[in-house]
């Protein structure tokens, strides 16, 4: 990638839309109190609070799986996970600097959790449930000091670990059925535990606080109430709420200066509690599981991160929700950008349809069907209607202004719908399917006729592109096969074929000459007429290109893929132009708005990012 990257121009990166809401406490704030840190895919975003302006960390090689913050504010540690038999690592960030201070290497596949000493000394790392392993380092000599393993044979797994406020060498652990408070000893370079006693309370503890004067630790539990444990004797002092107890779980603790506690459950309930008897202060509903509370300075104001990747500011005496920003919690499948106007885009993930404003990246509205798979999507050209393809087979047409549903095609395609476009007179639907058909589809005032059914392809056909004039549409399917078709008398006109699974296609503006590409990792040039191959580039280095778009003028065309770059290639000289890195995912669809201004490229992670468009338009 270093070598790819050389030398070339970068992209300006103006928007991110994401947040890795299934890190458990991944939101955080800065004790500069003007940034907001958090994950996304393999990186970890800083963002000012006041204009929204970000930065990026990256190192990861895969999805940060935990962050932590030193109380100086000095460093910023981030774990990740990786694949069996691999070393996860752990990277120590210099937050003035906004570079990479340390990486250490040590735990398998997976780092669980992170814990800064108070005094910026120590780093404690608890490996996920393939390692399960404590270690502690140095931050000053980048050493690991001792490591010991995180729970006894009997016990779970350890969930997470926690730092005494006041001392460098006192630390607690938690998970399943075991809680333990360690003493680091430096001199003979080991971690002596003590285990604490819970009575006849068997717990499996999600996360832990530990009050200001190092007295009591708070364990929130997957049974949905919190314990609370003397540190010095390891001894249960109180459990509670007995009654209600929190639904799926307590996932997150967060203690205030005023000793009360905010706690997060696992079915969206954020309450404030009193640590003393444990009842009910102030409570707030809120979309999904709560996995992230991180304080603002005193805890006037704090910032609350949930599963659905949403983000709410609080303050502490109002204790009203307001909502700052929303994205996608799963891969992004598609985006499309509205014809002309290029202030609207749509991006479709899991079992939502979202529409944004492109300046302000700000979700306008969200369509959603439970349970179902949304593959593709498309805006007609006269911009009234939103035509989408899902995995229950079925085609769904909705209204983009209210979300209105006002279309459905009932089994569309056997194995789903896997790709959609609209003609350009707005009267007829093309889809395909996973089965490997193209239909062609004829929209009527109060419905729909099929018109044909066109079988050549083997496998799912991927990607469907209509020429200008309605009368032909080149489909490309995973079964190495782009077929030219002729949908005014329904049969096709031209096939190319190569060894590789297409996964996209473009027409040429001028409609002389294709552009494929897919899992072989090249872009194909093709003539229309017989077929031909005309050229190919190596598109990428690693990786297949899931996603490209042609500009209007034909002079740019722009590529994306697993290898997380965006890259925008000169047409005739077949060279990359710009490069983009900012992905923290596989890209997995990528768009230029028709004047030029803006491209949108989406990710595996759950991203969406708007970079400037390098070239103007000459039209």
């Amino acid at each position: 990638m270093a070598i790819e990257t050389h030398g070339v121009p970068q992209l300006e990166l103006e928007a991110v839309i994401g947040f890795n809401g299934h890190v458990f406490s991944g939101l955080r704030v800065h004790p500069d109190r003007d940034h907001l840190i958090y994950p996304l895919g393999c990186a970890v975003i800083l963002k000012r609070i006041k204009d929204g302006k970000q930065e990026f960390l990256h190192g990861h090689t895969n999805n940060v799986s935990c962050i932590s913050v030193s109380k100086s504010g000095l460093y910023i540690a981030s774990g990740q996970v990786n694949f069996m038999g691999f070393k996860a690592t752990v990277i120590i960030w210099d937050f003035a600097k906004r570079t990479m201070y340390a990486q250490l290497l040590l735990h398998q596949a997976k780092v669980e959790a992170l814990a800064f000493s108070p005094n910026d000394k120590y780093l404690v790392s608890l490996g996920g449930q393939d390692d399960g392993s404590l270690a502690v380092w140095n931050i000053e000599t980048k050493q690991a000091i001792c490591g010991s393993p995180a729970s006894a044979h009997s016990a779970g797994h350890s969930l997470t670990v926690h730092y005494s406020n006041t001392k460098d060498n006192i630390f607690v652990s938690a998970g399943s059925g075991t809680l333990r408070v360690w003493e680091l000893d430096i001199l003979n370079r080991k971690i002596r535990p003590t285990e604490c006693q819970t009575g006849k309370l068997k717990r499996i503890v999600k996360c832990v606080e530990i009050s200001e004067d190092d007295q009591f630790i708070f364990c929130g539990t997957t049974s949905g109430d919190i314990m609370k444990i003397n540190l010095k004797t390891g001894l249960l002092s109180d459990c509670g709420p007995l009654k209600a107890k929190y639904s799926l779980g307590v996932n997150v603790l967060r203690i205030l200066k005023s000793g009360d506690l905010l706690v997060g459950s696992g079915s969206g309930t954020f309450t404030l509690c009193s640590s003393t008897n444990f009842k009910t202060l102030k409570k707030v509903e809120l979309e999904k599981g709560v996995t992230s509370i991180a304080l603002r300075g005193e805890g006037q104001q704090f910032f609350v991160g949930t599963e659905a990747a949403q983000m709410y500011r609080f303050s502490y005496d109002d204790f009203k929700a307001e909502l700052i920003s929303t994205s996608h919690n799963s891969a992004v499948k598609d985006v499309a950008i509205c014809f002309g106007t290029s202030e609207l885009f749509a991006t479709c993930s899991e079992e939502d349809i979202r529409l944004w404003h492109i300046d302000k990246p700000k979700e306008l509205l969200r369509i959603t069907v439970p349970n179902m798979t949304c593959n593709s999507l498309d805006f007609m050209l006269d911009g009234h209607s939103i035509i989408s393809a899902w995995n229950d087979g079925k085609i769904r047409v909705f209204a983009p202004e209210s979300g209105r549903l006002m279309l459905i095609i009932h089994n569309a395609h056997r194995m789903g719908v896997t790709a959609i476009a609209g003609t350009r007179d707005c009267k007829r639907i093309v889809s395909g399917g996973g089965e490997g058909q193209v239909r062609v589809w004829e929209l009527q005032p109060q419905g729909h006729r099929l018109l044909e059914t066109m079988k050549k392809h083997k496998a799912t056909v991927t990607c469907i592109k209509i020429k200008s004039d309605d009368k032909e549409c080149v489909s490309a399917s995973s079964d190495g096969a782009c077929i030219i078709w002729d949908i005014v008398r329904f049969a096709s006109l031209q096939m190319v074929i190569a060894n590789t699974m297409f996964r996209t296609v473009c027409y040429h503006p001028e409609e002389y000459q294709l552009i494929t590409s897919g899992t072989d990792r090249k872009v194909a040039y093709w003539d229309v007429y017989d077929g031909s191959a005309i050229r190919e580039l190596e598109g990428s280095q690693s990786g297949a290109i899931n996603g490209m778009h042609i500009t209007q003028d034909g002079k740019h065309f722009v590529t994306g893929g697993d290898d997380k770059l965006v890259k925008v290639w000169d047409y005739m000289e077949g060279a990359v132009t710009h490069i983009g890195i900012a992905h923290g995912g596989s890209i997995t669809s990528i768009k230029v708005c028709s004047n030029n201004r803006t491209l949108v490229s989406t990710g595996a992670d759950g991203a969406i990012l708007r970079w400037r468009f390098p070239h103007l338009s000459s039209s």
